[in-house]
């Protein structure tokens, strides 16, 4: 697998110890790298994909923090420069995605426009 030496994507430091607890996890299947994306649909127009998933021919391949992910190459140009961040609130738990080239974005922070 060939890693590209530059991300479009960073991980704050609470996203990597996350995703490194959800890697950590008893069955946590190895051979699905995390897959980062973005998907048609949500309120605003695309939705972002954060999941472990399958590779496919158009996947690059990164690594941030000591952390891999792969993302489609199409993808690239909605996520330059994307910070993912874990948040673990009591009013909001889960991954953000700060997205520097939305034009939009819906309430929840899921979905946005470019």
């Amino acid at each position: 697998m060939e890693t590209t030496t530059l991300s479009p994507v960073t991980f704050t430091e609470s996203a990597t110890s996350e995703l490194r607890r959800l890697m950590a996890e008893p069955g946590f299947d190895s051979s699905k790298p995390l897959r980062i994306g973005v998907k048609g649909g949500g309120c605003s127009g695309l939705s972002y994909v954060l999941e472990f998933d399958d590779r496919k021919d158009n996947d690059a391949s990164y690594e941030v923090g000591g952390i891999p992910f792969i993302m489609d190459r199409s993808h690239e140009l909605y996520l330059f420069g994307v910070e993912v961040h874990w948040e673990n609130g009591l009013n909001n738990r889960g991954f953000i995605f700060r997205n520097p080239n939305a034009s939009n974005t819906c309430g929840c922070g899921s979905s946005f426009a470019v």
